[in-house]
């Protein structure tokens, strides 16, 4: 979608960093709604997710990749291989970075591949809220000499502090361009995809550690039954039969608090009445087996 105004602006910025410093909460506060899954588990976000942020003079499209970590199966192989096409592809790269976190082998490993690369990279310093503001000096030091960094930006994307600022200067930086998206789109990702994020989240955040990263979740059926009711029917995908019984629960109470909060947010997200149906299927092994990886939305391509 060309955009007749010649002074718009437009660009694909990448968020990368170690799992779990927060790249889903900041684009999730830009853009004023929820389009990536938030949760404490590490390497919650899978799939290349983006955020798109427009206004009258430019449009980021932002690219929300999973966490850099080092691989232990077939999915964790894919996430990290999901993260790193992405940095040739984009115009700039945000490292992110969790202010109340030491730098580790994990960071060191993304900088090392960012040297590689020759688009302008922003160190941004999040979880500034967490931190004596003392210490952010002593972490800006730290990185000040591991790599070229555009600028150095401390933000905290729960509290929304300096977000704005970092927003501006991402603008300032952007190619003149088209509107790749209409002015109300928010993410290129399908109702299904995030639909199923949603479920997602809240077996991670109900389930916690029992069930860590051994869920997937296909969306079988959406449908819109009339012009104000969604009939949504979907697969929660576990790696073994114990699992199943957590997710169900006693007497189906886990399920029926799983489908309840997903419900809510599924109703802010496509301001309709829901109706969603909800089962459990044990499918040993899937995160190794590259025909189940795909058949459940793990794609080269994603």
């Amino acid at each position: 979608m060309e955009n007749k105004n010649t002074n718009f602006h437009s660009g694909f910025i990448a968020i990368v960093g170690r799992p779990n410093v927060g790249k889903s909460t900041f684009m999730n506060y830009v853009l004023g709604q929820k389009i990536a899954i938030m949760s404490n588990v590490p390497q919650t976000t899978r799939n290349k997710i983006q955020g798109i942020y427009t206004t009258e003079k430019e449009q980021i499209i932002f690219i929300d990749t999973p966490g850099i970590h080092k691989a232990h199966n077939k999915l964790g192989d894919y996430m990290v291989q999901a993260s790193l096409s992405t940095l040739n592809e984009v115009d700039a790269v945000m490292f992110m970075i969790s202010a109340n976190e030491k730098r580790g082998a994990g960071d060191n490993f993304i900088i090392e591949r960012l040297k590689q690369i020759k688009n302008p990279v922003y160190l941004v310093i999040n979880k500034i809220d967490l931190i004596n503001p003392n210490k952010l000096l002593e972490i800006m030091d730290d990185y000040k000499n591991a790599l070229n960094w555009k600028e150095v930006i401390p933000i905290s994307a729960t509290q929304g502090n300096n977000v704005s600022e970092l927003v501006d200067t991402l603008a300032a930086e952007l190619p003149e361009g088209p509107k790749y998206y209409p002015e109300d789109q928010v993410t290129d990702h399908p109702e299904r995809f995030i639909v199923a994020e949603l479920i997602r989240e809240k077996i991670l955040m109900l389930t916690r550690q029992e069930v860590p990263h051994s869920v997937a979740v296909v969306i079988d059926s959406l449908k819109r039954q009339d012009k104000r009711k969604i009939h949504i029917q979907a697969t929660i995908i576990v790696d073994r039969p114990t699992q199943k019984g957590i997710i169900i629960g006693h007497g189906g109470s886990m399920l029926k608090k799983i489908g309840s909060l997903a419900r809510q947010d599924m109703e802010h997200l496509l301001g309709d009445q829901v109706y969603l149906e909800l089962w459990v299927k044990v499918s040993e092994g899937w995160r190794d087996k590259q025909n189940l990886l795909q058949s459940y939305g793990y794609r080269k391509d994603n």
